[in-house]
């Protein structure tokens, strides 16, 4: 029998023991498989969170506990009905309607935050697996690296509309971190300036691998620092042609040890190591160049200086504008948006928000996490500002401008990292005046 031969039941009559099957993409649920036996309460309510009304299942290889009747399939012939918001607790009566869905929203929030960190600790994973072991055996690990930007690249895709999304801090040592950073916002700008996927794969190699020739350099000298002399700073710089070395040795195309050659350069000729102008700069390495600093500023070595996501933007475009190919840097500011994920921020109605996601298609109005104390931020929704046209952001704040109480419930992170996730629809969100 075929899936679409297979019978339908509704989401509400699931129950455990049930052998049901997914006509979803891998990357739109949590599970494993698309096709599985539910062994406990808890995927039931995930499968609620879904936004699905029916699901299909197997009758054969179900086994529903003998003392509750046999669910009752609806004929396949039947259409599926379309997806609607599901709650994940038990039907409630009609008076707390108000409270299941936020409980229904509330669900499928932390379901989209769960599946986002999943893959970004995957492809962290599999980033710090090629750092460590590019080294040791340089053609494996670019084999390992390929298969790991083809990955990325397809999940941007099949995104329709992509959205930067804030994460925890992850775990990791920093090469590890600023790869992925690097690595994911290059690709998002890349696609956000019509690259083709061949062009992706060169940019995402690159971004990956763009630092490892750092392994030859002095422990003190890895990391750039205001402190550095001149001696220090020769030092630091002679990581891009060790970099170029070794993506030789591992077998890296011309245009990828292009991208890591050119990712220090400068539209004005101010960069290193050639001091090469614009018109002999790739799109790749204009690319890598920007995200390569916007990163560096917001996660420098010492925590300490590091910017908020708002305020390295902004340096960029005050005082570094020269520096960077115009059409690249504008690219950049469109899809990041005024105020990137991770920017504190005071919204109109004076309230304090954090920004967590920005869809490039529309960054002028992110999803922000904003400060309520009459509810803890483990269960608070996410302020859509695009379901709100009265309402928007009146300023970008530092860290240290939060009241403490603010401050302790946005928790704004000390290390930025970032991950794509499919751009969020409409969907029942905080109301603008809660």
């Amino acid at each position: 029998m075929s899936d679409a031969d297979r019978p339908l039941i509704a989401v509400a009559e699931l129950r455990v023991g049930l052998y049901i099957h997914l006509d979803l993409g891998w990357m739109d649920h949590p599970f494993a498989r698309n096709s599985f036996k539910i062994s406990s309460v808890e995927q039931i309510h995930t499968l609620r969170s879904l936004g699905l009304t029916h699901v299909r299942y197997s009758p054969e290889r179900s086994d529903p506990p003998p003392d509750q009747p046999a669910p009752q399939a609806t004929p396949s012939t039947a259409s599926p009905p379309g997806p609607q918001a599901v709650s994940s607790e038990p039907p409630q009566p009609a008076g707390d309607g108000a409270a299941a869905n936020h409980q229904a929203a509330l669900s499928a929030q932390r379901l989209a935050l769960q599946q986002c960190e999943r893959q970004y600790a995957d492809s962290s994973r599999a980033v710090k697996a090629v750092l460590d072991q590019f080294a040791s055996a340089p053609e494996a690990a670019a084999e390992a690296c390929s298969r790991l930007v083809q990955g990325m690249v397809s999940q941007i895709a099949c995104k329709e509309d992509s959205a930067l999304r804030l994460l925890a801090e992850g775990h990791g040592d920093r090469s590890t971190l600023h790869a992925m950073n690097v690595a994911v916002l290059s690709l998002l700008l890349g696609r956000a300036m019509g690259l083709p996927a061949e062009d992706l794969q060169t940019l995402g190699m690159a971004a990956v691998l763009h630092d490892i020739g750092k392994i030859e350099l002095p422990d003190r000298v890895r990391f750039r620092d205001d402190t550095f002399t001149s001696a220090h700073f020769k030092l630091y710089q002679e990581h891009v042609t060790h970099s170029v070395a070794w993506g030789r040795r591992m077998g890296l195309s011309a245009p990828v040890l292009l991208a890591i050659a050119q990712h220090h350069e400068a539209a004005d000729g101010t960069g290193f190591p050639k001091g090469l102008g614009e018109a002999q700069w790739s799109p790749a390495g204009r690319i890598l160049a920007l995200i390569n600093r916007y990163d560096g500023l917001c996660n420098p070595p010492n925590p300490l200086k590091a910017l908020t996501p708002h305020e390295a933007l902004a340096l960029i475009f005050a005082t570094m504008k020269p520096r960077f190919e115009r059409q690249t840097l504008n690219a950049f500011i469109r899809m990041m948006g005024v105020y990137p994920p991770g920017s504190v921020v005071q919204l109109t109605d004076e309230r304090y928000a954090l920004v967590v996601s920005v869809n490039s298609a529309r960054p002028l109005k992110p999803r922000v996490l904003v400060y309520d104390r009459q509810v803890s931020s483990e269960d608070a929704l996410l302020l859509d500002l695009q379901q709100h046209d009265d309402l928007g952001i009146q300023r970008s704040l530092r860290i240290d401008q939060l009241p403490r109480a603010a401050l302790a419930y946005l928790s704004p992170r000390q290390r930025i990292c970032y991950y794509f996730e499919r751009a969020a629809e409409a969907a029942p969100s905080q109301e603008a005046g809660s």
